[in-house]
């Protein structure tokens, strides 16, 4: 039987390195002092970024993870993730990304933007949980995210699975990381969860030119008419952001949210989120 010669893409045990590069910047400097005064030396962390980077992949427990896998004790790990995020590393980290991605593919995607909702069940409960109305009242959280004209995040928000989209729509384009041009023609596509006047008046008060499904069941709800139609015909722009988020459901920590801090697990998206930008900043 002949071997095969395709090699596994994704390395599950390190982080890759332009992303460790530009975390580095971010950590804490080591005093010396400290290390000329002995003692059990201090656990590198680099060793502990591809723990966090392995946890986002596998879905694995914090407390399951064993020594001989990074060197590191599960304890430290998740102490230093914890502290990292504290620091705002990894929401800095993203910001990094979005930078390096704007740079490398000639600026951010303004023209056509995105946004969706993605429901994960949580079943620890915890910060930022509801009752999910679509899984028959079981503890659910839901990541939101904004997304540009090539899929890249440039935006995302935690929300209880019980929180209405529409009411989400006006953080996502407030928290937006890179500083968004006010004078350039922008399009905003969402599905019929956003049908809302309120969203409509805030994306048109933003300086966008908002296309929102209309919702049949909202009463009130108008269709654009066919002679609008009829002016300009544009394609379909929401599947980028859907398939971003299929993107960051790959990762089986964002699958079902384990964690209780709303901050632990907004983290591990945040992280999730600068891979992205480095795959479409080098690949397109």
């Amino acid at each position: 039987m002949s071997e095969a010669t395709t090699t596994r893409k994704m390395d599950y045990f390190r982080l890759p390195r332009p992303i460790w590069r530009k975390l580095k910047k971010y950590l804490p400097k080591q005093n010396q002092k400290k290390k000329s005064q002995g003692g059990r030396p201090r656990a590198s962390d680099r060793a502990v970024a591809n723990a966090i980077w392995y946890v986002l992949w596998t879905g694995w427990q914090w407390k399951a993870l064993h020594k001989d896998y990074f060197g590191v004790s599960s304890s430290v790990v998740h102490e230093r993730f914890q502290r990292w995020r504290r620091m705002g590393l990894f929401e800095k980290l993203m910001r990094r990304m979005a930078e390096y991605y704007a740079k490398e593919r000639g600026g951010i995607g303004w023209g056509w933007q995105a946004m969706d909702s993605k429901h994960s069940a949580a079943p620890l409960g915890g910060e930022k949980v509801g009752n999910n109305p679509t899984d028959r009242g079981k503890l659910g959280a839901k990541m939101n995210l904004l997304v540009d004209e090539q899929g890249a995040p440039i935006s995302v928000i935690l929300t209880g699975a019980n929180r209405h989209d529409k009411v989400c729509a006006v953080d996502l384009i407030v928290s937006m990381m890179p500083k968004r041009p006010a004078h350039k023609e922008q399009h905003l596509c969402a599905d019929k969860a956003y049908d809302s006047e309120d969203v409509r008046e805030f994306a048109c008060a933003a300086g966008y030119e908002t296309h929102i499904k209309a919702n049949p069941r909202r009463k009130g709800s108008q269709r654009p008419t066919e002679e609008g139609f009829s002016k300009k015909v544009y394609p379909a722009r929401r599947w980028v952001v859907e398939r971003t988020i299929s993107w960051l459901t790959k990762r089986r920590s964002l699958r079902t949210r384990w964690a209780k801090k709303a901050e632990n697990w907004l983290a591990l998206i945040q992280l999730a989120c600068s891979h992205i930008l480095l795959n479409l900043a080098v690949f397109g």
